[in-house]
């Protein structure tokens, strides 16, 4: 039975209501999102949204194809190119824009890499790792055995001393690096260094820090020692939601291009592809400036909230290098008398957006053109919505509707 005219104005309501909202009348520090340039976007809803492509060298009805759809000639072409374009920025000699999100690409690296039954380290969640690696999760999909790689330093880093003695007990068949909570670069020499010694691979996980990396603003994982690196365009990354992945090794890149496709995914969402590509070539032009004020945002905003008696980890030291910070939570709640989702819930009635576990991101005010000299107003903003539940919002609005397009883009 058809849905009555009158849902389709509520959804068109609803979505002009969103696009109003979120694009126009708030401060999203949330370290998981970012903003989509106007290009972007317009490939996003291009005839490209429902078309298919599958590259092939087979035999059909007694003639070599190298396609199995017709009508593909500018789709082949459009994934070249945002596939050139990723080698470019990342400095890789392969990459491929194919995987749907940062989740299916640790699959599309995983699942052809790895044996049977492997045995990895990966950051448990406990000290900010990723939950998607954790026991019961992908390595119970995949049927490998997760081991935890400590990240005990402060803010949840890792130090190369307790990384490597965990590699050498372990000798496992893999090495995931990344986190959820993701505030500084890793001793990556030192890990790959201990890793290749047992013949394990190092897997780089950049969802959060994508961005960064591809304006050497974090660190470069290539040239480090990982083996392959992939992740999420939607975060640091200023791209569509998806995942990219890119390597320098020709035998892993052999392995793993073939096996994506009826293994991991089939249509890749071409549109999608176009929209990173664009974002890809916009990063080109204007990355590393992109990348520096994000992580000059992050520690000034961090500077600003601590001066103001905000409790922050990792303060002895310098409290981030990426576009995260991190509120101590324990501390706030015993200071302040209100946990991170009470937080998370105030500021959002005041237009000021972070997470409920205490995350405060910098990239997408970043792409609005508010730089580290706007931290401390920010920050002030933060703290008095926040935290002495004053109404801001009438402030926050005035001042965001002086941000009206996207810098970088």
């Amino acid at each position: 039975m058809p849905a009555p005219p009158s849902e389709e104005a509520r959804l068109a309501r609803l979505v002009r209501a969103h696009d109003r909202w979120r694009g126009r009348s708030v401060f999203n520090l949330l370290a998981s999102e970012n903003a989509v340039s106007p290009t972007a976007r317009q490939y996003l809803g291009s005839d490209l949204a429902g078309r298919y492509t599958l590259p092939m060298h087979e035999t059909i009805d007694g003639e070599l194809v190298d396609n199995s759809y017709a009508g593909t000639r500018y789709t082949d072409e459009i994934e070249s190119l945002a596939n050139a374009a990723a080698t470019r920025v990342f400095r890789a000699r392969y990459a491929t824009t194919r995987p749907l999100s940062g989740h299916i690409a640790a699959m599309s690296a995983l699942v052809p890499l790895l044996p049977a039954r492997a045995r990895i380290l990966a950051i448990p969640p406990t000290e900010g790792g990723y939950d998607g690696y954790a026991a019961g999760f992908l390595p119970s999909v995949l049927g490998y055995t997760v081991r935890p790689l400590p990240a005990d330093g402060p803010g949840h880093s890792v130090r190369a001393d307790s990384a490597v003695a965990t590699i050498r007990q372990e000798r496992p068949n893999a090495v995931v690096l990344g986190q959820s909570f993701f505030l500084f670069p890793y001793p990556l020499r030192e890990i790959a260094e201990a890793a290749h010694a047992v013949d394990a691979l190092v897997f780089y996980d950049a969802s959060h820090v994508l961005g960064l990396v591809a304006g050497g603003a974090f660190q470069d994982p290539l040239r480090e020692g990982a083996d392959v690196v992939y992740g999420s365009t939607h975060k640091s990354f200023p791209g569509p939601q998806g995942g990219l992945l890119f390597t320098d090794r020709e035998d892993l890149f052999r392995q793993l291009d073939p096996a994506l496709v009826w293994r991991v995914f089939d249509n890749a969402h071409w549109n999608r592809i176009a929209a990173l590509g664009q974002t890809l070539l916009e990063l080109e032009r204007t990355g590393r400036e992109y990348a520096a004020t994000v992580v000059e945002n992050a520690q000034g905003i961090a500077r600003a909230l601590h001066d103001l008696g905000v409790p922050l980890v990792a303060e002895s030291e310098g409290f981030t290098r990426s576009h995260q910070v991190h509120l101590d939570r324990t501390h706030l709640k015993a200071t302040f008398g209100v946990g991170g989702a009470g937080l998370c819930r105030r500021l959002e009635r005041q237009r000021l957006l972070i997470d409920l576990v205490g995350r405060i991101g910098t990239a997408e005010v970043a792409r609005l053109g508010l730089t580290p000299a706007d931290m401390p107003r920010l920050a002030d903003l933060l703290v008095r919505g926040g935290l002495r539940r004053e109404k801001v919002g009438p402030e926050v609005l005035a001042w965001r509707k002086q941000f009206p397009a996207l810098r970088f883009a």
